[in-house]
């Protein structure tokens, strides 16, 4: 299924929000509770699976739904569908302070491999599904590069990140970065999660016990403030300080 060609403006600039134009009939799948605020014409409807496929069955439609479970996100997908005969839009939020990236999937190279938490909504058409990092090292560490979301399509996807984002072009070459900075990257990408280097600099260099490794051509975006980083800054003795952390392993590290 081709993907709904939409127009948008992003608004803000620390904090920013997303505004869709929409022809009539035209559709645009964004993450429950993102919407912002809509024009009359907007019609909306919360389904189970991404509509790419017209004919998919309800046994794909759960397996789908219950992909999404798994990454932490919600069960149904909202579609917000332009019911005028005049251009009418729609706008989104993104639920932390920072910067939300358009991205043009026809363009790429590969499908888009995103967080789990990364994805704010595309056009109709977009495929989602998930992939499990069969890399050790990324499951060790939990919620962070072990369970991510595949985008497919030809459309536009938005997907948003904490505080300033970092487009890199990585030509056969090796990326190290901090597990939570990776927001999103092309499907040619080699994605793994090492330790972060000798015992004493695990230990005394304040940089974390691992490091995500990018090896590969392609495309990575990459946030300064992961929402990990931001949690603990404003509650660095809360009960939300290991949230980011899924596993038994991950949350007894950051203690």
């Amino acid at each position: 299924m081709n993907s709904h060609e939409i127009d948008y403006r992003i608004i803000g600039g620390d904090i920013q929000m997303l505004e869709v134009e929409l022809d009539p009939q035209e559709t645009v799948i964004a993450e429950a509770g993102t919407m912002m605020y809509m024009e009359e014409a907007i019609q909306f409807e919360t389904k189970m699976g991404d509509g790419s496929q017209a004919n998919q069955g309800l046994f794909s439609k759960l397996l789908s739904a219950g992909s999404r479970v798994l990454t932490g996100e919600s069960l149904f997908l909202t579609h917000f569908t332009n019911g005028g005969y005049g251009k009418s839009h729609v706008a989104f939020s993104a639920p932390y302070p920072g910067t939300i990236i358009p991205v043009d999937l026809g363009a790429l190279r590969a499908p888009l491999i995103v967080q789990k938490d990364g994805f704010l909504c595309a056009a109709k058409g977009t495929r989602f599904s998930i992939v499990f990092n069969k890399r050790l090292g990324a499951g060790l560490v939990g919620g962070e590069g072990f369970i991510l979301q595949k985008l497919q399509g030809d459309g536009k996807a938005f997907v948003h990140t904490g505080g300033t984002v970092v487009k890199r072009e990585l030509n056969n070459e090796v990326l190290r970065v901090d597990t939570g900075c990776v927001v999103a990257f092309e499907d040619t990408i080699d994605f793994n999660v090492e330790s972060s280097g000798n015992l004493k600099s695990m230990i005394f260099g304040g940089e974390g016990l691992f490091v995500a490794t990018l090896r590969g051509k392609g495309t990575v975006w990459l946030q300064s403030m992961p929402i990990r980083k931001l949690i603990q800054a404003l509650a660095p003795y809360g009960k939300n300080r290991g949230k980011e952390s899924q596993s038994i392993l991950g949350q007894f590290l950051e203690r």
